[in-house]
């Protein structure tokens, strides 16, 4: 068998997967990914990228490439509803509530598109950044030993010196380290997903929509718009695949729709399960191998873009020597809180969307759209700041990422623009922030020289 050498191997080429390569190209870290399958997804899945995913591609050179091919659902950032889509109302946009004054949360704004539509983009950005991306190659299996992991393919064997397992929901790496995973489990009623093309976009015009719920008493359910247009997903509670699903559509929509083509019909079960480990040994978790969630606004494909994002400078930290592999323990202690948090924050909103009810226990929306969750454990100094994860205060606050700030009258650069792929050190609200290279602050003091013997620090591995 042939021998090739990576420090890298990612199992997986789906979105999740595809960011890990980037973010390690952009660290300069040499990696390769394998995939099982030809072509990256054919459906539609995820389609919302909130403002921290957008930040992550922003650093990488890619927000603007993301924006252009999200172009065909600009503007469609409304939610509706209805007893059809005939009759469906378009609602207001959600604001923040508050009397304080009003900032501008992000650099970035979110973008709806497609992950049929975004994972070709990224797919072509990290072949052109180096990486080594092979579809059609399957990972049959791996050894680990205390120096790297062999991963066995059809005729040949790979050596990294760490694995990252994205390989998705049913991850059979995560099923051969023996990681048990908690949570819920099965959350509400089996599910019907129908991809469908019609040309709707006389129905909606000036009612553009991403998600509208429908009422029928024969067909209710929740249609979401893949491109504004003709690619739509109706999605139905109950198991049944077998309904005569052109019936309940036309029933749904309320309109004749004569060019109706299903494309597919894909039963499902929503989940919230959380490994009980994201790491083992050199092997990490990432994306729905680590986590799984009902899809609300697409929480378990922007977690994932979170994970790789905290795990890559790690990594790359550990390959150039710079920092003990101690670092490396920091990415299970902060990002398996965060994901078991928006988990449940996905299963509740995922209720509320159906009852229509409100759950005041909810945490503000930005907590999970920009960043403002806080680590209370890594590789960070906490600073004593004790702010429920349920409000979004963006203070600078250590464990958090730092806030958005415009840096010049052109408003072009950003706070968030001053770390990444490096650290830095910069001043906010009289004190100065040690950022790390993912944007997060790791501590809070009043000297540059106090945050560079934190850094050092923190790269030998003691973590709080």
């Amino acid at each position: 068998m042939s021998g090739q050498r990576t420090p890298v191997l990612i199992a997986g080429g789906g979105l999740v997967g595809l960011t890990a390569a980037l973010v390690l190209r952009h660290h300069d870290v040499d990696v390769t990914l394998l995939e099982r399958r030809s072509t990256t997804s054919p459906q539609p899945k995820a389609r919302r990228f909130h403002v921290r995913s957008m930040e992550v591609f922003r650093e990488l050179g890619l927000a603007g490439l993301v924006h252009e091919a999200a172009k065909d659902l600009a503007g469609h950032d409304h939610m509706a509803t209805g007893r059809t889509l005939a009759e469906a109302e378009q609602l207001p946009l959600w604001q923040p509530s508050g009397d304080g004054p009003e900032v501008e949360v992000s650099p970035e704004p979110p973008c709806l598109i497609a992950q049929d539509v975004l994972e070709p983009v990224l797919r072509k950005a990290a072949v052109e950044a180096g990486a080594r991306v092979r579809f059609d190659t399957e990972m049959l299996g791996f050894d680990e030993d205390a120096d790297g992991v062999t991963a066995k393919l059809h005729g040949e064997e790979i050596r990294a010196r760490y694995l990252i397992a994205a390989d998705g929901a049913r991850s059979g790496i995560r099923e051969a380290l023996g990681i048990t995973r908690s949570g819920r489990g099965a959350v509400g009623e089996p599910s019907v997903n129908v991809y469908f093309h019609a040309d709707l976009a006389d129905v909606v015009r000036g009612r553009e929509f991403n998600l509208c719920r429908l009422t029928h008493p024969d067909a209710g359910g929740a249609l979401a718009s893949v491109d504004g247009r003709r690619r739509w997903v109706f999605m139905a509670a109950g198991g049944e695949t077998d309904r005569d699903w052109p019936a309940v559509l036309r029933t749904a929509l309320g309109v004749p729709v004569p060019d109706l083509e299903i494309l597919s019909v894909l039963g499902w079960q929503a989940e919230m399960l959380v490994a009980d480990r994201y790491s083992a040994g050199r092997v990490h978790l990432v994306g729905d191998a680590a986590h799984v969630m009902p899809p609300f606004a697409a929480s378990g494909a922007n977690t994932g873009i979170a994970d790789v994002h905290n795990l890559g400078w790690k990594l790359a930290a550990v390959l150039r020597g710079e920092a003990a592999p101690g670092l490396l323990d920091s990415y299970d202690a902060e990002r398996r809180p965060a994901g078991w948090f928006v988990a449940d924050e996905s299963t509740r909103r995922a209720d509320t969307f159906l009852t229509g009810e409100e759950d005041p226990t909810l945490a503000h929306p930005y907590v999970l759209a920009a960043g403002g969750f806080q680590y209370r454990a890594g590789a960070l100094v906490p600073d004593g700041s004790t702010e429920p994860t349920i409000d979004f205060a963006p203070a600078g606050r250590v464990g958090t990422r730092i806030p958005h700030r415009w840096l010049d009258d052109a408003r072009t650069r950003s706070t968030l623009d001053l770390a990444g792929p490096e650290w830095t050190v910069t001043e906010f609200d009289g004190d100065r922030l040690l950022l790390r290279p993912d944007h997060v602050v790791a501590w809070r003091g009043s000297s540059a020289q106090g945050a560079e013997a934190v850094r050092a620090r923190l790269l030998a591995g003691v973590s709080s």
